[in-house]
């Protein structure tokens, strides 16, 4: 068992960042939005019905990952993978498919990136690349699981950027998984902490509370607060597997 009594509805325009350290069930939760996994009790429901796989009012950004070597794809490929993807045969080229892909291209901002191979590309440049074939389907729900992994700060602020662009144009629920919560800190507005099959869901304030994670580590956990960064100490030394925020004591 990862998690229990977990009760949370995600609101149209709202960001709530999913913590905890490794293993605690975070990606878990994002595969059962995506019909991927199922509930041992309980139900997970999207705009008021079951979920199910292939939902295109689901979008999802996966953690950011280097494409490999060789790899045939250039940047208008892979945004139109999400465009058309989904359906069955070798798509058909059009007008409309062109100009729903360049859209998509300017609206991450990558349009230089048009006939550029995949995997020639840097990771912050390729997560420009999934953030707008994560909104070709014209999502209402955006999952992000860790898309700031293994990225420099510089692209860290600009997925930030990026993803709350979106959330703030679309109107988008935006469920943003992630190790560390200072490079969405200011764009979050609730957090949903999971530790020790528990968990806590509030704004920043009220989760992110030495008395809180405590609590929910069932360990002294202290809370520190530095020039708009938030830093976490104390954690059992068996929770803090790449949970980079976290410092030990």
């Amino acid at each position: 068992m990862l998690w229990e009594d977990l009760d949370v509805e995600v609101r149209r325009g709202e960001l709530i960042a999913v913590l905890g350290a490794n293993g605690s069930g975070k990606s878990s939760l994002l595969k059962v939005v995506l019909g991927q996994l199922r509930l041992r009790s309980g139900s997970a429901r999207v705009l008021g019905t079951p979920v199910r796989r292939g939902d295109r009012r689901i979008g999802y950004i996966p953690q950011q990952r280097l494409a490999d070597d060789g790899l045939p794809l250039r940047g208008r490929d892979l945004v139109a993978l999400g465009v058309d993807g989904h359906r069955w045969g070798v798509p058909l080229p059009s007008r409309r498919r062109r100009q729903r892909v360049s859209q998509l291209l300017s609206s991450v901002g990558a349009e230089a990136y048009e006939s550029v191979p995949v995997a020639s590309l840097s990771g912050g440049e390729q997560q420009r690349l999934r953030i707008a074939q994560a909104l070709a389907a014209e999502p209402r729900l955006l999952l992000c699981d860790e898309p700031l992994l293994s990225l420099d700060l510089p692209h860290q602020r600009l997925v930030c950027d990026l993803v709350d662009d979106a959330r703030r144009r679309l109107d988008l629920a935006v469920l943003f998984v992630t190790h560390d919560i200072n490079p969405i800190l200011d764009k979050v507005d609730r957090v949903l902490y999971i530790a020790n099959n528990r968990c806590r869901i509030g704004t920043p304030d009220e989760v992110m509370t030495s008395e809180v994670l405590s609590d929910l580590f069932d360990a002294p956990v202290d809370v520190i607060r530095h020039r708009g960064r938030i830093l976490v100490a104390g954690v059992p030394d068996d929770q803090l597997y790449h949970h980079p925020e976290q410092v030990p004591l």
